[in-house]
This record gives C-alpha cells, sequence and structure tokens, in this order.
C-alpha cells in the first residue's frame, strides 16, 4: 500500500473538534474563524474562506478567511459570478486540480497573490441552507498529482454542512433572542398603557382628586400608601403610579402580606441563604432584590406581624436589609408602595402596628374613595365591564337598561368597584338578548334588604314592574317619543300614554 506523502489527522477526530468550535463559540464569526485554522494546521490547508450571501445585498462576501491577505478578504462576488458565485447558484461543489491551468482565476485580481504559488488544487463547496446554499466554502490546497480529491470533496462537504447547520443555529437562537426581546418590550408597553392611570375609569370629583395625587406622586421616589376599603381598585392605582414613573422598565412586585403565614413572609421579602433553616438548600432571592430598581407593592401591609415591621422599618430608614441566615448587607434600589383596608391608626393604638413605620409609610397618602361615594361613576363603570365581558365570553350585548341602571344605582355596594364587575359579568353570562335588565341581575340587587325595594310582591305587582320596565327602556330608545315607543312594544300611543301616566313615569327625563 502506498504511503502517504503527508501526515493526515483522522478524518473523525477533525470534524469532531471543528464542530466544538462551531457549536461552542461565543459568535458564529469566532466559530467559523477557529474552525479555519483547525484545517491550516491539521489538513495542511493554505487557504480557506467562508463566504456567505448578504441578506440586505445579495452580495457574497468572505465572513472568515485563514491565510488570505487584506485584499483577498474584501473579496466580494454576485450570485453566479466566477466560481464561487456558481457554486452558490446551482448548490453543486467544484474542483480544480490545478489553479493555474484554469483562465478564470488568472484573470482574477490577486487571487494568485493570496495564494502565493501557482501550481496549487482549488476546492468550493455549497454551504446549505433550509432549501438553497446560503454560502461557499472554498479551500486551498498543495497541487499532487497522487491526491485523492473524492476523498478531500467528501470531507469539505461535510464541514461545510456544519459549518451551514452552526450558522442556522445561531441565526435561529438570535432570531429567538430578539423575539423575546422583542415581545418583553411589548409587554411593558402594553402594560404601562394599560395600566396607565388616565385610562382608570372614573369622572367624580374623588376621583379626580386621586387622579391628581397619581399625577404628582408618581415620578417621584417617595414612598405612597394606598389606603381604601376592599374591592376599590387599590392594586390598579399602585400599578398606574409604577407605569407612570421612571421606574416603568423595571420590575413591578406584589407581595400579598395577607395571604402569606407569618413564618413566611420574612423569608419572601428578604430572601434567605442555603441552611438558615430546614428545607433551606439552596439560596433564593426575596421580593426587595426581585424588584430591584423598580416597584415593590406591599398589599394588606396592615395585616404584617410586628417582628417583620421591624426589619421593613429599617429597609425603608436604611435602604439595606439582610437575607435570613445571612450577614451582609444588601443594598435595596426599591420604590415602596402599601396598600391597606386596615384602619391604621385604631391598630397602633390596640398595639398590633408600629407608629414609627405607620409614619415611615404615611410619607404620601391617596384614600380611594368607596363606590357608594362615587355614584356617578356607576354607569361609566357598568358599561366598560359590559363591554369587556361581552367580547371576551363572545355575547352581543350593547346596553344596560333603565330599570336594571336604576338598580344599580340604588344598591350601596359593599364590595365596591370590584362587586360591580363581578355582577355585570354574571349578567352578560345569564343574558339571553343584546339588552341586560334587571332580572338578569342578582337576588341582592332586588331584594328590599340589599336595595330598599319592596320585600314581598304580588303577581299583578310583579306584571306591573315588568311592564313598567319594558315601556321605560322603549322610551330610552326613542329618547321619550311615544309613538316610536308603541311601534317598538307593538301597541298604541293611546294605551301607552295610559301607562305612562298610570306609572307616573317622566318621558322629559328620556328627551336628554
Amino acid at each position: 500500500m502506498k504511503k502517504p506523502s503527508e501526515p493526515e489527522v483522522a478524518p473523525l477526530a477533525l470534524l469532531a473538534d471543528i464542530n466544538a468550535e462551531l457549536v461552542g463559540a461565543r459568535n458564529s464569526r469566532a466559530g467559523l474563524q477557529r474552525a479555519l485554522e483547525i484545517l491550516a494546521q491539521r489538513r495542511r490547508v493554505l487557504q480557506a474562506s467562508v463566504v456567505l450571501k448578504d441578506p440586505d445585498s445579495d452580495q457574497l462576501q468572505i465572513a472568515a478567511s485563514e491565510g488570505l491577505t487584506a485584499e483577498g478578504q474584501r473579496a466580494t462576488w454576485a450570485i453566479g459570478e466566477g466560481v464561487t458565485g456558481r457554486v452558490v447558484q446551482t448548490g453543486r461543489p467544484v474542483v480544480i486540480p490545478q489553479i493555474s491551468q484554469e483562465p478564470m482565476f488568472l484573470h482574477r485580481t490577486g487571487r494568485r497573490k493570496r495564494s502565493g504559488r501557482s501550481d496549487t488544487s482549488f476546492l468550493c463547496v455549497p454551504i446549505p441552507g433550509d432549501r438553497r446554499a446560503i454560502g461557499a466554502f472554498n479551500v486551498d490546497l498543495a497541487f499532487r498529482k497522487d491526491r485523492n480529491y473524492d476523498q478531500d470533496l467528501q470531507l469539505f462537504r461535510v464541514v461545510a454542512t456544519m459549518i451551514g447547520q452552526a450558522i442556522r443555529l445561531k441565526q435561529m437562537v438570535e432570531a429567538e433572542r430578539q423575539r423575546l426581546l422583542d415581545e418583553n418590550a411589548h409587554l411593558k408597553e402594553e402594560l404601562k398603557e394599560r395600566y396607565d392611570f388616565s385610562h382608570i375609569v372614573g369622572t367624580s370629583g374623588p376621583m379626580r382628586q386621586v387622579f391628581e395625587q397619581i399625577a404628582r406622586v408618581a415620578s417621584t421616589n417617595t414612598t405612597v400608601l394606598i389606603r381604601g376599603e376592599s374591592g376599590t381598585g387599590k392594586e390598579l392605582i399602585a400599578h398606574a403610579i409604577h407605569y407612570s414613573s421612571a421606574r416603568a422598565r423595571k420590575a413591578f412586585v406584589k407581595v400579598s402580606c395577607a395571604a402569606l403565614p407569618d413564618s413566611l413572609i420574612e423569608s419572601e421579602l428578604f430572601g434567605y441563604e442555603r441552611g438558615a433553616f430546614t428545607g433551606a438548600t439552596a439560596r433564593k432571592k426575596g421580593r426587595f432584590e426581585l424588584a430591584d430598581g423598580g416597584t415593590l407593592f406591599l398589599d394588606e401591609i396592615g395585616d404584617v406581624n410586628l417582628s417583620t415591621q421591624v426589619k421593613l422599618l429599617r429597609v425603608l430608614q436604611e435602604r439595606e436589609f439582610e437575607r435570613l441566615g445571612g450577614t451582609a448587607a444588601i443594598q435595596a434600589n426599591v420604590r415602596l408602595v402599601a396598600a391597606t383596608n386596615t384602619d391604621l391608626e385604631k391598630a397602633i393604638a390596640a398595639g398590633t402596628f408600629r407608629e414609627d413605620l405607620y409614619y415611615r409609610l404615611n410619607v404620601f397618602t391617596i384614600f380611594v374613595p368607596p363606590l357608594r361615594e362615587r355614584k356617578t361613576d356607576i354607569l361609566l363603570l357598568a358599561d366598560h365591564f359590559l363591554e369587556k365581558y361581552a367580547i371576551e365570553h363572545g355575547r352581543n350585548i350593547k346596553r344596560i337598561s333603565t330599570p336594571a341602571i336604576d338598580m344599580l344605582m340604588a344598591y350601596h355596594w359593599p364590595g365596591n368597584v370590584r362587586e360591580l364587575q363581578n355582577i355585570i359579568e354574571r349578567a352578560v353570562l345569564v343574558c339571553d338578548a343584546a339588552v341586560v335588565h334587571g332580572h338578569h341581575l342578582p337576588p341582592t340587587l332586588q331584594t328590599g334588604e340589599a336595595s330598599g325595594t319592596v320585600a314581598g310582591m304580588s303577581l299583578s305587582n310583579a306584571v306591573a314592574a315588568y311592564e313598567k320596565d319594558l315601556i321605560q327602556d322603549a322610551l330610552k330608545t326613542t329618547r321619550g317619543n311615544r309613538v316610536k315607543a308603541a311601534v317598538l312594544l307593538d301597541s298604541t300611543e293611546r294605551i301607552i300614554s295610559y301607562k305612562v301616566k298610570k306609572y307616573h313615569i317622566d318621558c322629559r327625563r328620556f328627551r336628554t
């Protein structure tokens, strides 16, 4: 058997090393460069280059090279131009045993200068993409009459395939990274728009005062205490403060203090070190660390135990804390927004809330009015929720009838906006028409105990009440026009006028 004239590295070991460089490199260019260096060192490649298609211009440009001059590295080709351009265009490899015998190379500026010799073999292999070649892999070898070009071509085709896979993988990873960045930015913009305080529903005097307070405090780093009954929308206001501030691009972290037991709240807020207690098998960051640079919202802060209140006081005073089981002080670049429905003054008197913490929290207080004190907002909120849930549940519901509105306005709303939201969603689910009527509302709004209406009602009175509802709804549609209302109800003007007088309906009310 004829002994080879030059030492050859086992192809499998060579390919394994090249693949490791292509996959493990920090970027595509670095991996390609290292792969070409391995070929030059261990396969005696004189020159090598990876030529890729520019997605913007469709020009072929050198992405990585080994052994080329600076002038050669700037070479470009059009698709179909020269050997390289034709290989990319056709997707078929080309082998030229002697460059000096190929006229195309004699007329290519700088080619002979790059190789440094005339007796050189040239192999050009397409780099496969998803459907067509995305570039070419060029290799210069020393010319030998006994060289096995089929074997060399097979090796370099495998290398070209590996290059193509590595490039596509890097492109997919980069595309996914960019997609996640774009999605993250989009979600943040969506949240910012969703929680913009200008989108909070309400035009009443008390709510206008709340809007003014939000606008005044949002641009600062001041600690905010939001007070109000359960269901008034304190969390929504906390979101509005965050997304209207300079911290809007950072995290908004919420902690429901009432939902966490006393034994867990400190570890959730401040985190813990490994071994701090049984089951602490690894270090965990607390909510203060997760909210670094952003806003931490402590909901129902009035339910925090006294030992945790001491640590909260230190964070507010010193702007630092330690994890459970740790000794290193951690800086807290966090804006604190707290909310409570507890009467903190009574809690201080009872000894369940620290007075010094109260003064630290009570820097800027926003009182959220209960729904019963902002009656003019009930209809706006009801229409808002009706539209929202009609879309969400795929219902074609257009409006709320006048009698149903009267029932909403007469109710005292102990559950505030949250209760109104749930009632409207229920009405949307049970409504089988385009209008929400009084009988679609829950019994709590229809009984004397809840709404101040008559508790017991005979059949004749119930029929009369329903008849009155229908007439009022028709008059609202026709803006008080009795003739048109009679047409809608398939009745006569005389009958409608009689019923209007009987039920003491003021038609002028519907004309504006």
